[in-house]
């Protein structure tokens, strides 16, 4: 029998009510071995997240001005949880412990893990699980890359199946044997190494909504849920600012070819979304639309530019020497243009201009601003004919000027550029174009 590893976010675990709702669902499928929490997230809107309240105990520690009051909140929390659900996972202890080595003047990403490492001495405690923790085995690179022997020696610490498996998610080791945190978020990188380690037949999860939207519900309203996307899909709908899976999280599963699925915690049955190695089917034509404002568009124009060895070089190596990447680069025979983050831009505007005039000695040259990238994201938009045409017939009957199109290597996306402006209408009319198919 295969195993599933089943990750809980910040939601599932924010008090004791939603760790008896992990207790049903990892007792719904016996597969489910391998039990990966993060730190308790917010219960309501004014409630401080716990990984913040371990940041300021760290500042306030370096500062010398006592943290008397974030760590009183973070002891309430905690043993409330661990009262509430009737168990003794040796709270005070851990946490009297904690203080000192906070005092003692412990890293802040030590502080900042122990969270996870809490949460999960509550899970290991309540559903009778052997608790793992992740700086015994996980072991990453000063940029935060785990090392390979790391999955090995996590398998060979969770081999035998028949055994229920607590690892706290966000943090492993470094290279020196300390505590060293992934990125915010990185509680579902951790579940994917977990998945990845004892060669899971899936990667679960779970979260406070049932599976992917295909657009921004704060544009398009309720827009449906992906029944199954690819690795690829995500990746491009993550990078044009889709809030859909850390990033990173995806890799150690994709390689292992192991699906995903993101379900809903507070209502388990809902299907989700499956996010698989290779599409095999999908209701609609696309898996999604994403975008993001504020961008700017260097454009050039110069006559013979193709036959100028090192034009486009030239240009780019312009933005490098300002530690500027560009975002698309569309050119034809005597023109080119350059789409940058305004972010990354700043105060460089003016500066890089008069440097690209330098370089190449351009016919023309201007930076227009008041730009918003669109991304139609599927793997089918190749094979399926009039898939173009539909996306500048919906922008046009819904009055929306195109500035910029690109289609990707991959073939899997289009790409517009559209007025600032007009960035929420030009989503909504690609929605309902593609949702009707």
């Amino acid at each position: 029998m295969g195993r599933i590893a089943s990750k809980f976010g910040g939601t599932s675990v924010a008090d004791a009510n939603q760790f008896r709702k992990i207790r049903d669902i990892v007792t719904a499928d016996p597969r489910r071995r391998v039990i990966v929490p993060s730190a308790p997230g917010k219960r309501h809107k004014e409630d401080p997240k716990v990984t913040d309240l371990l940041y300021l105990c760290h500042e306030m520690a370096v500062a010398k001005t006592g943290f008397v009051t974030p760590f009183n909140q973070l002891r309430d929390r905690f043993l409330e949880i661990e009262k509430d659900l009737g168990v003794d996972a040796g709270m005070a202890a851990e946490l009297a412990t904690f203080h000192r080595e906070v005092e003692a003047g412990a890293t802040r990403d030590f502080v900042a893990s122990r969270g996870e490492y809490f949460s999960g001495r509550l899970m290991a405690a309540f559903l009778g699980a052997v608790f793992i923790d992740p700086a015994d085995y996980v072991v990453m690179d000063a940029a935060g890359n785990v090392q390979p022997q790391s999955y090995a020696a996590l398998g060979n610490a969770m081999a035998d199946e028949t055994k229920l498996y607590v690892m706290p998610g966000f943090y492993g080791r470094d290279l020196h044997g300390k505590v060293k945190t992934f990125s915010r978020g990185g509680s579902d990188i951790s579940g994917a190494i977990a998945a990845r380690a004892v060669m899971a037949e899936m990667y679960e999860n779970w979260t406070d909504v049932s599976g992917l939207l295909m657009a921004d519900p704060r544009i398009v309203q309720n827009p449906c849920h992906m029944d199954q996307v690819t690795y690829r899909e995500i990746r491009e709908l993550s990078y044009m600012g889709a809030s859909v899976f850390h990033d990173e999280a995806i890799l150690p599963v994709r390689e292992a070819k192991i699906p995903i699925t993101i379900k809903n915690t507070n209502r388990p049955l809902d299907p989700g979304t499956v996010i698989v190695p290779k599409f095999t089917e999908s209701k609609y034509k696309i898996a999604g639309i994403a975008g993001k404002k504020h961008f700017s568009m260097i454009n050039l124009e110069k006559s013979l530019m193709n036959k100028e060895v090192g034009f486009v070089h030239n240009v780019l190596g312009v933005l490098a020497m300002h530690g500027i990447s560009f975002e698309h680069c569309p050119t034809s025979i005597d023109s080119m243009s350059v789409i940058v983050d305004d972010k990354q831009m700043e105060e460089k505007g003016e500066l890089v201009m008069e440097e690209i005039r330098r370089a190449v000695n351009p016919d023309k040259i201007e930076l227009l601003g008041d730009l918003a990238l669109i991304a139609v994201v599927g793997e089918e938009l190749v094979a399926t004919v009039g898939m173009a045409a539909l996306v500048f017939d919906s922008l046009r009957d819904a009055g929306v000027n195109i500035r910029v199109i690109n289609q990707g290597a991959s073939e899997m996306n289009i790409i517009i550029g559209v007025k600032e402006d007009d960035y929420e209408k030009a989503v909504r009319a690609l929605y309902a174009a593609f949702v009707k198919l």
